[in-house]
């Protein structure tokens, strides 16, 4: 008996593969078992051409509980026995077919994540990318997936409160929707997502099983091609009102009740066969299951269909044996489905039975052991030719306040008031800063800490240098953190790139993963949690590499957190660099891109450096001088300092600074490691000035908060004009 190519095709299975699955178990696959290798040996949940990258990174400090890989997401501590736990997924395939349920699907995906561990998520943010807006199919996945992250966030009672987007026309038909849950809770409720102790129950919870879903983790792990179509019984259904009675009945079991179990597992890619397999693999133990005791909501569904369906809303419970009927109880009294569909076996095997047929009998290790294929990349031709053009010969702007309305009008920079006003972003009471702001704030309920979250990635500058710009990533991640007077304390990410068989792909992936590890070893910023979405292509080629950061940090005291809005009278600084600025600093910017329509010139990170002015700012926040901070990055200083005038409705004089000799640079150059900062009194700027000497931090006054009008430099623009353009841009573009 042989397997056709298309049976291998459907779970994204090579031949190669297929043979080394035969010669592992001694004899041929049955259909069941094929399906549960292909899925776990598939990339989206094997890795097999990330994980080898991996060990790169730090993934210790002494915040860190947990240890990557072992658990749904990365935990840290906040101190006083309070921790928080967070991670970030994709859901990038998936919404490209069906943008509204693709990303609902996300986020009811990360979700679980985080009440797997036993914590109440508090916040839900999104890093996102589309191809131009000019484009009617890009307005209809933007639509679909904005729409579809705040109808689930917003019905499940979870604010989303942060994110980011950019556009390029690489996304066209390949959208990127990445979903980031953070989770906080007592240290002591944390549960683990293992399946110990033979003969405990495999307890199934929340919605029927139906077809919906089935082969979808393969499906994330090719291309998108013409037929992607056909693909749509791989994206789910959700029911979020389902999830919220999840939700609340896994917290309350961690919170009063986690010595009634031993492991807790969320259903997502692979569903059942992820959930029970990963967990058994844990534990160093077996499983046994029994389909036939699945709740469906479809007739005559096969084994097959029961093992891989991802059907939404459901969990994994393993209780102690002497807890089962507590626990069922329990999830009954939340008018939740709960079944026993099988036990924990001491064998170490996968055995699935369909009644008294045996349709599945593996090895636990066989499934979790995918083929590993270490990334052989060669450089792209491309990025040295970029780096190679001479930027000095673009010419100097001319008109700089027709420059500065372009960009605040462009559809990457421009207010994304528009997205989030489609979310509840207050709902639990507990967002101090709002989206909009560098990085959300959040207050950690029955304590005084709080914890600054944002998601970041500036996906020209990796894909001009692959590793600086990785590290630019995280740099700006943790900048915006730092910008609130939070201490950044650790990462999550998300890498998405092509398809890693190509060399191209292979070195951006791994020269991408090389610049995170370097900028969260330098920052201290360990990455506790992750994922990995490849072959982001579609015939038209491949995405840009936009390895995504979500970045957490801790604030001790909520009453001291700072945010971007100066007052009236207040002076501004740019800290960590001159004002004066290279045309060198034009690389990748959004300025230059937009003029010439292309990538051109070679980012630079000095991460010594940017260490440096983190630590500055954040002793200034502590010494009480900073009335406000603002992150300088997309758009250089001018879109900066604008952002800081329309954020507080106040105009800016600055028209007697000196800019250099490139006002193109200076103005809308985009080199790392800047700060805008703003203090009420003189005093107070004496005190800032010094403390920069004091440490070799560059700084220089850049104006006064004052009057209705953004005078800087040769810039002089009413704040009415600039707020109409940027508040208007997105809507304008969205309009066709």
């Amino acid at each position: 008996m042989t397997v056709e190519d298309r049976e291998l095709d459907q779970v994204a299975m090579t031949r190669a593969e297929y043979e080394r699955l035969v010669k592992m178990i001694g004899r041929v696959p049955t259909e069941v078992e094929l399906g549960i290798v292909g899925a776990l040996w598939s990339e989206h949940c094997g890795y097999k051409h990330s994980r080898s990258l991996f060990h790169h990174f730090p993934t210790e400090g002494v915040d860190v509980l947990t240890k990557v890989g072992e658990e749904n997401a990365g935990a840290v501590d906040l101190g006083d026995g309070w921790c928080a736990v967070f991670k970030m997924e994709s859901h990038n395939h998936p919404s490209a077919i069906e943008p509204y349920q693709g990303a609902a699907t996300g986020v009811g995906g990360i979700l679980r994540d985080i009440f797997a561990m036993g914590m109440r998520p508090i916040a839900l943010l999104d890093s996102l990318r589309f191809g131009p807006l000019t484009d009617a199919t890009n307005r209809y996945l933007f639509n679909g997936v904005v729409a579809g992250i705040g109808g689930y966030g917003n019905c499940i009672g979870v604010p989303t409160v942060g994110g980011e987007v950019q556009f390029d026309e690489s996304y066209s038909g390949n959208p990127l929707v990445n979903a980031m849950c953070v989770g906080v809770g007592r240290t002591e409720h944390l549960l683990s997502a293992s399946a110990g102790g033979p003969g405990n129950p495999l307890v199934l919870v929340g919605a029927d099983t139906g077809r919906d879903g089935i082969h979808g983790a393969t499906f994330a792990s090719v291309e998108l091609d013409e037929s992607a179509d056909e693909r749509r019984p791989a994206v789910q259904v959700v029911n979020p009102f389902l999830e919220k009675l999840l939700l609340e009945a896994c917290v309350e079991l961690a919170e009063g009740h986690g010595d009634w179990i031993v492991g807790l597992q969320d259903l997502g890619a692979a569903g059942l066969t992820s959930s029970t397999v990963e967990a058994a693999a844990r534990a160093g133990t077996g499983v046994e299951i029994d389909v036939a005791l699945v709740p469906r909501r479809e007739r005559q569904m096969t084994a097959y269909e029961v093992m891989l369906s991802e059907s939404q809303e459901r969990m994994l419970v393993i209780p102690k044996r002497e807890h089962l009927d507590d626990v069922l109880q329990l999830f009954r009294r939340w008018e939740i489905r709960a079944d026993v569909i099988g036990a924990v076996t001491g064998d170490g095997m996968v055995t699935v039975r369909d009644g008294d047929e045996i349709v599945a009998h593996l090895p636990v290790d066989v499934p979790t052991d995918p083929p590993m294929y270490p990334p052989k990349g060669i450089r792209p031709t491309e990025i040295d030719h970029w780096q190679a053009e001479n930027l000095e010969d673009v010419p100097d702007l001319l008109d700089p306040e027709a420059a500065l309305l372009r960009l605040l009008a462009d559809t990457n920079i421009a207010s994304r008031r528009f997205i989030y006003r489609q979310y509840d972003h207050q709902v639990l009471n507990n967002t101090v800063i709002k989206p909009g702001g560098d990085a959300a704030v959040l207050r950690v309920k029955g304590s005084r800490k709080g914890v600054a979250v944002t998601t970041d990635c500036n996906a020209r500058f990796v894909g001009l240098e692959p590793r600086v710009g990785a590290a630019i990533a995280v740099a700006e991640a943790a900048r915006n953190v730092v910008a609130t007077g939070a201490r950044p304390v650790a990462v999550t990410d998300c890498l998405n790139f092509g398809n890693p068989e190509k060399v191209s792909v292979a070195y951006q992936l791994e020269q991408a993963v090389l610049g995170i590890a370097d900028a969260c070893r330098a920052l201290g910023t360990p990455v506790v949690s992750g994922n990995a979405s490849l072959y982001n292509e579609t015939p038209d080629g491949q995405i840009l590499p936009t390895p995504g950061i979500g970045m957490l940090g801790v604030i001790d005291d909520i009453q001291q957190v700072i945010g971007a809005k100066p007052k009236a009278g207040d002076l501004l600084f740019v800290v960590g660099a001159t004002l004066e600025q290279d045309v060198s600093s034009l690389a990748g910017s959004q300025y230059l891109t937009s003029k010439l329509g292309r990538l051109a010139g070679r980012p630079v990170l000095d991460l010594e450096h940017e260490v440096a002015v983190q630590r500055f700012v954040l002793d200034m926040h502590k010494r009480g001088l900073l009335s406000a901070a603002h992150d300088c990055s997309d758009g250089g200083l001018a879109i900066a300092v604008s952002e800081m005038c329309l954020a507080s409705h106040i105009g800016i004089e600055a028209g007697d600074i000196d800019l250099g000799t490139r006002m193109d640079a200076a103005l809308f150059g985009e080199s790392q490691s800047r700060f805008v900062l703003a203090v009420h009194s003189e005093s107070e700027a004496l005190q800032l000035e010094a403390q920069a000497d004091t440490v070799d931090i560059p700084i220089t006054l850049v104006g006064t908060m004052t009057g209705s009008r953004i005078r800087l430099g040769d810039i002089d623009v009413h704040l009415d004009e600039a707020e109409l353009v940027y508040s208007s841009g997105l809507e304008k573009a969205l309009a066709g």
